[in-house]
């Protein structure tokens, strides 16, 4: 675990920090490990190089921010979600992409680690509102953002090119003054 306990937020079971470049062969190996559940619908970097790239895309872009949900007991990366396209001025909005790893799905991490993350986009980043973007068919993730307070506020045809085709998407979103009330 060496220095990768600091944590920007805590819950009971899990952490949220910040994407390192020294997480990149952990990321990796359950990137590997969790295709068959992540595709058709996600398709997060399996390679060094790959990896190096994202991150370095999270890590160095002021309009992206990237989180790992970590287990508390072992530090362990669960999950990840990333803030993409962060708009300041009167807009103050960022669009969400996440997944679970395969041996923390089912377990209700990614769920705390979501609630941490919206609490610390509103809270310390300053954002009014966050969009998850979800292709209809992906329950898993449509649930997530119900169980996490986002509304379904509408549908996007041909949205996003994923595995080589133009993706229909429902757009889930939630406010700051959501969460607080």
């Amino acid at each position: 675990m060496s220095g990768r306990t600091v944590y920007l937020a805590e819950g009971p079971r899990v952490g949220v920090r910040l994407f390192s470049h020294e997480d990149g062969p952990e990321f990796t190996a359950r990137a590997r490990e969790s295709k068959a559940l992540h595709q058709p619908w996600l398709f997060p970097p399996a390679t060094a190089a790959a990896y190096t790239s994202y991150a370095g895309r999270l890590i160095d872009d002021p309009a992206r921010a990237g989180f790992f949900v970590c287990e508390k007991d072992d530090g362990g990366i669960a999950g990840f979600i990333n803030i993409n396209n962060i708009v300041e001025g009167a807009f103050l909005c960022g669009a969400l992409g996440y997944g679970a790893f395969a041996h923390a799905a089912g377990r209700g991490l990614m769920s705390e680690g979501l609630d941490l993350v919206v609490r610390y986009a509103f809270d310390t980043l300053g954002l009014h509102r966050l969009e998850i973007n979800v292709q209809p068919g992906n329950a898993a993730s449509i649930a997530l953002a119900r169980r996490c307070g986002f509304r379904l506020e509408g549908f996007s045809p041909d949205f996003l090119f994923i595995d080589g085709a133009w993706r229909d998407h429902e757009r889930w979103a939630v406010t700051a003054d959501m969460v607080r009330t």
